[in-house]
């Protein structure tokens, strides 16, 4: 059996555990006329789009989100065509200004940073890759990754040596004098990876940057941000209507729908327990398999059971623990830090692999 909604199992390493990098709080974002008169009213926050539009002429992208995001994390904004999550993103960034809410960022909040402290952040504090890689097409390699620096007021040598540094690093040593145009482009997505990593910002924002790709490099660049991630450990906020793609590269991941939050969590809670109709849809094509862990399927020992069979940890994927839990002649153990939390046998594991 599965936990239903409210029985989700408590998980290690949460973003509770750490002070937020980034911690946003009923963000709104409205276009139209008297915009700023829609989040503060009951009357009109309730409406749905078509109703608000008909009566007031404005449209709603961003409603009344929001979340934390942990040091080191990847959170995953996902969503349909229109649902507001490369608004909300843009909002985070100020490069659109939210209409209200608060967006905290290391303590501060960037909602008040006056136009020189805004540029500040962005070129210091945090970077944006978009889906469009926003190359310089008369600039080399290390010309357009160095640039950033360049406008900071980095010495040329200085720019030039951090900007070797990160060319190796995204896998494009060698082809420090191409010209954008020359290169791929999967290799400009890398030069534009690069280029925001050469800042070494607290933050990277990537608002969809692998949509534009052919299927194959797509998976190479997200295979490619994996790496990045663990060798260099950056909080990312990542923009995907790919579930796929969310869940192979998010610690956590939030859904929207018509500039809502539908629901936020680890791969495994939207899979194993949906908030809604919604969300069931958008996870029901997914192997359950390859996204819960035994945390999620374990019952608990009774007595009678033999309980001298293997362990294992209540975070192993169902996929990875298949073998051993199918070789085993007693039920195997999960236990996490010396506790038993509970048993898994044949049984439990067959119910996940028949999709039941």
């Amino acid at each position: 059996m599965l936990p239903t909604q409210t029985e989700v199992p408590q998980r290690r390493g949460t973003p509770e555990d750490s002070t937020p990098v980034i911690s946003v709080r009923d963000l709104w974002k409205v276009f139209g006329p008297k915009a700023d008169k829609v989040p503060g009213s009951e009357e009109l926050s309730g409406l749905g789009r078509r109703e608000l539009m008909d009566r007031t002429g404005c449209t709603v992208a961003v409603r009344d989100i929001g979340f934390d995001v942990a040091p080191g994390e990847v959170f995953v904004v996902m969503g349909l065509s229109g649902s507001g999550k490369s608004t909300l993103v843009r909002c985070l960034t100020r490069l659109i200004e939210p209409t209200s809410g608060e967006i905290v960022f290391e303590g501060e909040n960037i909602r008040d940073a006056d136009p020189a402290r805004l540029r500040e952040l962005r070129r210091r504090k945090f970077s944006v890759v978009f889906q469009h890689f926003g190359l310089l097409p008369h600039r080399k390699v290390l010309d357009n990754v160095a640039f950033g620096l360049e406008i900071r007021g980095t010495s040329r040598a200085e720019r030039i040596q951090r900007a070797l540094e990160v060319v190796e690093l995204v896998g494009l040593a060698g082809y420090e004098n191409a010209y954008p145009d020359q290169l791929s482009g999967g290799m400009q997505q890398r030069m534009g990876l690069a280029r925001a990593l050469a800042g070494d910002p607290e933050v990277l924002f990537l608002d969809e940057p692998f949509s534009a790709l052919d299927p194959l490099i797509r998976r190479d660049m997200q295979s490619e941000v994996i790496r990045l991630h663990r060798e260099v450990g950056k909080t990312m906020v990542l923009v995907t209507h790919d579930l796929s793609e969310a869940l192979k590269l998010g610690d956590r991941i939030l859904i929207m729908r018509d500039g809502k939050t539908v629901q936020c969590g680890t791969g495994d809670e939207l899979v194993g327990a949906p908030a809604d109709d919604y969300v069931r849809e958008f996870v029901r094509d997914v192997p359950r398999g390859d996204v819960l862990t035994l945390r999620w399927i374990m019952r608990p020992a009774q007595d009678g059971d033999a309980l001298d069979g293997p362990e294992l940890g209540p975070d192993v994927v169902v996929r990875e623990a298949t073998r051993a839990v199918l070789a085993a002649e007693k039920p195997v153990k999960v236990v996490e830090n010396g506790k038993l939390l509970g048993i898994v046998g044949d049984e439990e594991i067959l119910a996940v692999v028949a999709g039941r």
